[in-house]
């Protein structure tokens, strides 16, 4: 090896270009490729750092080598990651003059790292990339195609906060392509990203659309449908979760899902107990489990009736949610009791959302301000009075397109006579869909009637 590069030092620089290609040629061809990391760094280092060799020879070499290692004339992959990464240490110093080369390598390098599951790794690998370089500047395309690749490696690692910066970069060239695969990996991104920072209204939508697109596998979506179902029990309660809740449980594959019981008991605004969510827990993501720090404003308000619950050991001493989990629960079974009751004192609702009574208040107040609850809070008589001729909410009334329905009712002059009568015909109804659900199913059987 070394006699050979000696001699090329003496040739001409068509010559050498030829010596290097036939070197690397027999290089790349021996049987025994035990000392082929050895001998194609000697090879590289001669080539790049020799002031003898001209670019263009350097270039040539380095593009024969690059298409070699990409056509898998190295067949061990660890021989093949440590040559790659060998090389791009001895070009880096002259980074500017093989940066096309250098791309090239990194987009192997970035390959053999995921296909080893090292997400981060292999991200950082393709952030090195240089996509705007006064020589070669990619399309938009590519660079989004790039992006997106370099969100889904960082999110496969939970790092959200690194890949939200190049989703941003990536949302501003989404309208350069029409590939579909690329748009359908951006959408992926963009809900998984919506999941990862907390905004589970927008991640369950889109995870929900995603779920319908047939070109995307059956078991992906269905995943994918699932992710829809935990974002919708864990956003915010009130109108928008509505809306969202009943597009789930209108579809007809959720019923299938193990969290659908509890999917169904937040559309029907039903109070969940601890017993019922103990499951569920268990598949959620660490980010879904997340530590909830209590505001300064929200210690002050439970503070503020220590003094009164003084004495009262059923009385909770839990001044706020400790999980995000925790406050979905809170604030939907917060919503579910104003069907149930007309108002309820502060201690009667820390009783029953586990919180002390100031505590209870501050949520109450907070879901009040923000317009996802209806009613009013008389701090003197320690009372919520909920909205209970308010309960014509759009998100039910209009979930899934079903537009405006007319509801004809008795005027019975008394506004609690009317929910009372309302509650009835609900009940009965469900009695009578249960009824017939379960004779459908051959599960009940009525006799004939003998007169």
């Amino acid at each position: 090896m070394e006699s050979r590069l000696a001699q090329f030092a003496a040739l001409n620089q068509k010559d050498k270009a030829t010596g290097y290609q036939s070197l690397l040629a027999d290089i790349l061809s021996s049987q025994d490729q035990s000392n082929l990391h050895t001998d194609i760094h000697t090879l590289v280092d001669n080539v790049v750092n020799q002031e003898s060799v001209g670019l263009v020879i350097s270039r040539s070499i380095l593009s024969e080598l690059v298409k070699a290692l990409s056509e898998g004339r190295v067949r061990d992959t660890a021989q093949r990651k440590r040559i790659v990464e060998d090389t791009l240490e001895i070009v880096q110093p002259r980074l500017v003059s093989y940066e096309e080369q250098v791309n090239s390598l990194r987009f192997q390098l970035a390959d053999i790292l995921e296909e080893e599951e090292s997400w981060s790794d292999a991200a950082r690998v393709l952030t090195g990339i240089s996509l705007d370089s006064g020589q070669r500047s990619l399309p938009d395309e590519e660079k989004l195609r790039v992006y997106v690749r370099i969100v889904r490696l960082l999110l496969e690692d939970e790092d959200s906060i690194e890949a939200e910066r190049y989703y941003n970069r990536a949302a501003l060239l989404a309208h350069s392509t029409t590939d579909r695969e690329t748009l359908l990996q951006f959408k992926l991104c963009q809900a998984r990203i919506s999941d990862y920072s907390r905004k589970f209204l927008e991640a369950a939508s889109r995870y929900h659309e995603l779920s319908w697109v047939a070109e995307i596998d059956e078991e992906e979506r269905k995943h994918m449908l699932s992710a829809a179902m935990t974002c919708a029990i864990l956003a915010p309660a009130g109108p928008n979760r509505s809306r969202v809740l009943a597009a789930l449980c209108r579809d007809e594959r959720t019923s299938e899902l193990p969290s659908f019981n509890i999917l169904l008991k937040m559309f029907h605004d039903r109070i969940l107990r601890p017993s019922e969510i103990k499951e569920f827990e268990g598949t959620l993501k660490p980010h879904q489990l997340a530590k909830i720090a209590i505001s300064s404003n929200d210690r002050l308000a439970s503070a503020a009736t220590e003094d009164d619950q003084a004495g009262d050991a059923a009385t909770s001493t839990r001044k706020g949610p400790a999980t995000v989990l925790d406050r979905a629960v809170m604030e939907h079974n917060l919503l579910a009791s104003s069907k149930i009751y007309n108002n309820i004192t502060f201690r009667g609702l820390g009783a029953l959302l586990d919180l002390t009574p100031g505590a209870a208040e501050t949520m109450a107040r907070r879901m009040i301000e923000q317009g996802r609850l209806k009613g009013a809070i008389d701090q003197v008589e320690k009372l919520i009075s909920f909205d209970v001729l308010g309960e014509d909410d759009d998100a039910q009334g209009k979930a899934g397109g079903l537009g405006d329905v007319e509801q004809v009712e008795e005027d019975t002059g008394a506004p609690f006579t009317k929910r009372w009568d309302m509650q009835i015909r609900l009940t009965a109804a469900n009695v009578e869909t249960i009824v017939q659900h379960l004779t459908q199913k051959g599960l009940v059987s009525f006799g004939a009637v003998q007169v």
